[in-house]
């Protein structure tokens, strides 16, 4: 009985030592995972199209330099934002491959009609911070400030101009009135562009009368093409046709001057002609002033002795018969004055 129970307690150390052995293995397990815990969590990844806003004790700090980072862990939290370029649509909703209109769709004019237009916004976000903590839902913000925006600019143009020449205007008007109030908000998002995407009538008859008055602005643009290119094919024509008729008047001037000259001219040389022989010079200008008005008339003068000499028409100085004429033409008008002076006296 004795060896008995000195044996004993040397089986119940086994258990005992293996027990330690396991609790020991525990924690050493234990100390691994939470290293490996530790270091999981310690860094953390940035991509290029994103930035992150680290949150030490409630103070976030955004980080933007893509890469590796380190954080410490359980004390700083990391929550990553996507900075793409996103949009959302106004007026209608894609499902799928085919759109289906909305209840926003419809706006009313200045002129009081009925339009419905369709918009597409592109944003992003600019200031991570902001955008996480600024509001609950910045993009949903954005959205019901679009729509104040759209329908104040919407409202405040003819049906004409949404339809058709003032798109480009309108589109930039909505534009600036979304910064100015995202401006003011502050709320870390960026407008990048907003732009119409279909604008028609509400009915179909409404949408062929505008149909028509499209094509008949274009039928408009079409004649005003023609006629500027009618213009510009006449005017120089006509410039040309200026220039020519200028031309012949002041060729026609210059022809009358000269004519005017030579005439002043000869008047000159008769009148100095006049001074130094003032009967004969005289004479001479009647008979040819006799012969210039009474052309087919003969003038014959009846001498004293009963010859007759031919005064008018004076005959041509070439032919014999002339020369025979003008010599007795000279001797009769010799007798003329002879018989005239003897009359005088």
């Amino acid at each position: 009985m004795f060896g008995t129970r000195q044996n004993r307690p040397e089986s119940n150390k086994v258990p005992s030592i293996n027990k330690g052995k396991a609790a020991l293995t525990v924690k050493i397990v234990a100390a691994v995972f939470v290293i490996l815990l530790i270091a999981g969590n310690s860094y953390y990844t940035i991509q290029e199209e994103e930035q992150a806003v680290v949150c030490t004790f409630g103070s976030p700090k955004a980080v933007t330099t893509p890469g590796l980072h380190f954080k410490i862990p359980f004390i700083q939290t990391v929550t990553k934002v996507n900075t793409t370029i996103k949009g959302f649509t106004i007026g209608y909703a894609l499902e799928g491959e085919n759109m289906t209109a909305t209840d926003d769709t419809m706006m009313i004019t200045s002129d009081y009609n009925f339009i419905n237009v369709d918009f597409y916004a592109a944003y992003r976000v600019a200031d991570p911070v902001k955008a996480l903590y600024a509001s609950e839902d910045p993009v949903e913000i954005l959205k019901n400030i679009a729509q104040n925006c759209i329908r104040t600019t919407i409202g405040s143009y003819t049906v004409d101009s949404v339809l058709t020449t003032g798109k480009n205007e309108i589109q930039a008007n909505i534009t600036q009135m979304i910064l100015e109030k995202l401006e003011a908000y502050d709320i870390g998002i960026q407008l990048i562009n907003i732009t119409i995407q279909d604008a028609e009538p509400p009915t179909e008859e409404v949408s062929n009368a505008f149909k028509e008055v499209e094509t008949a602005k274009q039928g408009k643009e079409t004649a005003l093409n023609n006629a500027n290119k009618y213009r510009n094919e006449q005017i120089p024509n006509a410039e040309a046709k200026s220039d020519e008729i200028l031309q012949s008047a002041e060729a026609a001037k210059q022809e009358r001057i000269n004519e005017a000259n030579g005439q002043a001219a000869r008047f000159n040389s008769m009148y100095a002609e006049y001074i130094k022989y003032p009967e004969v010079t005289k004479k001479r200008m009647f008979y040819e002033a006799m012969e210039n008005i009474l052309p087919d008339v003969k003038v014959v003068i009846e001498s004293s002795d009963g010859r007759t000499n031919t005064i008018l028409p004076l005959d041509s100085f070439v032919s014999d018969d002339t020369a025979s004429v003008n010599s007795n033409t000279g001797n009769g008008a010799d007798n003329v004055s002879d018989d005239a002076s003897g009359e005088e006296e």
